[in-house]
């Protein structure tokens, strides 16, 4: 269960009252849409792809040998499958993420892995993404130096179903290819092939996270007072003011999911609306209680310059008790309660106490990290970021600003067709 909160928000149930009809006409908007599959919104039908997820399970069980699980993957990618990974893993595999192009973590991640017993994946929509490319060509170079033939069974792939370098290159060697839906982008992948591969190795409940995410899309076409990601969306489009977004998790299972976040609502929403504005806020990762010895000094006391989101479980999948030990009066107050109660305790202080300080902070509780739940709750967030596209005026499916980088990158590398730009030219030569 996912559940609102904005007690500190005093008038938000009167406004987004008055607001129906606008928010009536931004869900109409964007639904719409779903007709065209060219905008990108393939998304919201990943949680029903039971073929797909039945493909998976068949990989997993096929490949019962694996001991190291290396992703290769930037970006939505990679930020998603590392998130759920983490909070969820069962199994004894071990993973590994490259997420970067730095040489010294890779070779001595080479050094460490036996490759009779490690499974590669690669993710890239495109196929194209150098980060993703590079790393690919270092790990595919390692398996064939130490498996020669046998190399093909060490590696698997996801991208798009029809074309780019990846698709290609996987039908011409025979290796074993997923697919990210065409009208899927990369930070909507998760719930594709992306996320789930991976999870599957972890031994994840993979049909109680699919689960949990239609939850989301059964309340994102309903009315609006059933509708919680219309709901937390405007609560965005009415703070639309304060530049800066803080998302911030109590709990360490879920320590990856707010940098995915960030990549989800900022790629989606930094953009020039229709009228030729720049827009957008800026999301902050944040995770409690660490960062109430961190950040929450400035959250509380600094510029009123945020909107807050504190997403809280509200029981334990399992709980810790803390034991009475002589000589420590001092932790008395502690004696005999759960940690469970202490976590609760230190996300309702700091609720209290950002909106005792004027920060505008509303909470979503979970109702436990599980994957229905967290599934439910990641759904929700794409709803909520493709809502907020429509109240900006803005296409949340695209990235125009990371284009340039990526073609000047592509120059600097000496890629046919971009030699231009190298000498500070704005445009791909043709």
């Amino acid at each position: 269960m996912l559940r609102l909160d904005t007690r500190f928000l005093p008038g938000f149930p009167e406004t987004l009252k008055a607001h129906a009809e606008a928010l009536k006409a931004a869900q109409e908007a964007l639904l719409a849409k779903r007709r065209d599959p060219q905008n990108m919104l393939g998304w919201i039908d990943l949680p029903e792809d039971t073929e797909t997820l039945r493909e998976i399970r068949r990989f997993r069980e096929a490949n019962p040998w694996v001991e190291d699980f290396v992703h290769i993957g930037i970006g939505g990618s990679s930020l998603g499958a590392m998130a759920l990974e983490a909070a969820f893993r069962q199994s004894g595999v071990r993973f590994h993420y490259v997420d970067h192009v730095e040489p010294e973590p890779i070779l001595a991640l080479l050094r460490t892995l036996d490759p009779r017993k490690t499974l590669v994946h690669a993710a890239s929509k495109s196929g194209s993404t150098a980060e993703t490319l590079a790393g690919l060509l270092v790990f595919l170079d390692w398996l064939k130096a130490h498996l020669g033939e046998g190399w093909r069974r060490h590696l698997v792939l996801t991208t798009d179903p029809k074309k780019g370098p990846l698709r290609a290159f996987a039908e011409r060697e025979g290796i074993r290819a997923f697919a990210i839906p065409e009208n899927v982008g990369g930070r909507f992948s998760v719930l594709s092939p992306v996320g789930l591969l991976p999870l599957a190795f972890a031994d994840a409940d993979l049909e109680a996270l699919l689960m949990g995410a239609r939850k989301a899309n059964e309340q994102a076409l309903s009315p609006l007072e059933a509708n919680l990601p219309l709901k937390t969306a405007f609560l965005h489009h009415l703070h639309r003011h304060l530049p800066v977004h803080v998302f911030m998790v109590y709990s360490e299972r879920l320590k990856h999911l707010p940098a995915w976040f960030v990549q989800l609502h900022d790629e989606s929403l930094g953009k020039v609306d229709r009228e030729g504005r720049r827009v957008g806020t800026t999301a902050l990762p944040a995770l409690g209680p660490k960062d109430q010895h961190a950040q929450v000094q400035l959250f509380r006391e600094g510029p009123l310059d945020k909107l807050l989101t504190l997403v809280v479980p509200e029981a334990p999948t399992e709980d810790l008790l803390l034991p009475e030990v002589e000589g420590l009066e001092e932790a008395e107050y502690l004696f005999g309660k759960g940690m469970f109660q202490l976590l609760k305790a230190e996300a309702e202080a700091t609720y209290r106490a950002l909106a005792e300080a004027g920060q505008k902070v509303y909470a979503l509780y979970l109702s436990e990290v599980s994957p229905y739940a967290v599934g439910w709750l990641l759904q929700h967030l794409m709803w909520q970021t493709a809502f907020l596209g429509e109240l900006w005026g803005v296409n949340a499916f695209d990235q125009p600003g990371v284009e340039l980088g990526k073609r000047l990158t592509f120059a600097l590398l000496g890629r046919p067709g971009y030699e231009g730009l190298a000498d500070g030219s704005m445009e791909k030569q043709m």
